[in-house]
């Protein structure tokens, strides 16, 4: 593959990136430096190759221009042809510069940097809103027909939590010895079941079109790289989508913020919120609105033990215990945290 660029050296090692649950990635060393390989794996919305190569050339389109406007991105390196994806059988790769950098949680950032990374995601939202506007006419970049973004049902739900509860407690059949994690999944489903029938009544609407826009779609620490005290790279672009942006910088800070024990820092979350807003020009009606449907998401989620339960896959196990009692938090302090998010 390294053949296809100009001026890239010879390959000397080729290391796997261990961190992140879903992406497959590759330090490569060669003899004129480092850089990232990608291999591309999210096909969730694609039907064929064609498909996920036009949806991968949109974003690398998207970071491309990001940059240009001072986002700190890393676009991919453009081969031979002027391709920026490489297709070998039905896998498809880019490869991009290497770019030293730490992931800092919530906890390592301070007021300041809190109010910084508000400010990166609004610039990211509104820098979006340039890149990917028509031009002239259709063009590959304009947002695909989409419906509207439901809420999670409860009803649903409560499917949901019978089938993970004879799971949890070994009733599904399956024959594996019950541990710690089984009883405080156990606890928490009965707790949340208890919650959704208290709460089922305050299910969020459809939300309207014009707090739709073009997001990044996974900003979390995993994808954003510091150096010192500064983001110097937004990374892993594959979710690039038309969503309510709100509920993105919701969504962050909700990864970013929250502590061991499933509590939100709400002066970080309160520093990045004013950020967010003055960067994104998102008035405070609008992060509300963000706040109460991702509450209603939260409160109907149980990914972690879908994975465990239904797929044997463990890998997010060690986040359940804060995940968990922030939705329970979150509830009883709802007030608190809408505040934070919108004063």
């Amino acid at each position: 593959m390294l053949r296809r660029y100009p001026g890239v050296g010879e390959p000397l090692a080729c290391k796997p990136i261990t961190k992140g649950l879903l992406n497959h990635g590759y330090r490569v060393s060669t003899t004129s430096g480092s850089y990232f390989l990608k291999h591309h794996l999210d096909k969730r919305h694609l039907d064929d190759a064609s498909g996920e190569r036009s949806a991968i050339v949109r974003q690398h389109r998207a970071t491309q221009r990001l940059q240009s406007l001072g986002v700190p991105v890393v676009p991919p390196l453009t081969d031979t042809w002027g391709d920026t994806v490489t297709v070998i059988g039905e896998r498809c790769y880019a490869l991009h510069p290497w770019v030293d950098g730490l992931h800092r949680v919530g906890s390592q950032l301070t007021l300041s940097q809190s109010r910084r990374l508000g400010a990166l995601l609004g610039t990211v939202h509104t820098g979006l809103e340039q890149v990917m506007a028509p031009r002239d006419g259709p063009h590959p970049t304009s947002p695909p027909a989409r419906p509207g973004h439901r809420s999670p049902d409860a009803a649903d739900t409560f499917e949901l939590i019978d089938d993970l509860l004879a799971a949890a407690r070994g009733q599904d059949g399956r024959d594996a010895p019950r541990d710690a994690f089984d009883e405080l999944a156990v606890h928490r489903l009965v707790e949340r079941r208890a919650l959704l029938e208290q709460h089922a009544h305050r299910r969020p609407p459809t939300p309207d079109g014009p707090a739709t826009g073009w997001v990044h779609g996974d900003f979390h620490p995993l994808n954003l790289l510091y150096r010192g005290a500064d983001p110097v790279a937004i990374v892993d672009w594959d979710r690039l989508a038309v969503q309510p942006r709100a509920e993105e910088a919701v969504r962050a800070a909700a990864i970013f913020f929250v502590r061991p024990a499933g509590e939100l820092d709400l002066a970080k979350v309160r520093a990045y919120a004013r950020a967010y807003r003055r960067a994104a020009g998102a008035g405070a009606a609008e992060l509300a609105a963000a706040v109460h449907r991702v509450w209603w998401e939260r409160l109907n989620d149980f990914w972690i033990l879908r994975w465990r339960y239904r797929l044997d896959d463990r890998r997010a196990d060690p986040q359940f215990p804060a995940v968990s009692a922030l939705a329970v938090w979150w509830t009883r302090e709802y007030e608190a945290v809408c505040a934070a998010f919108t004063e």
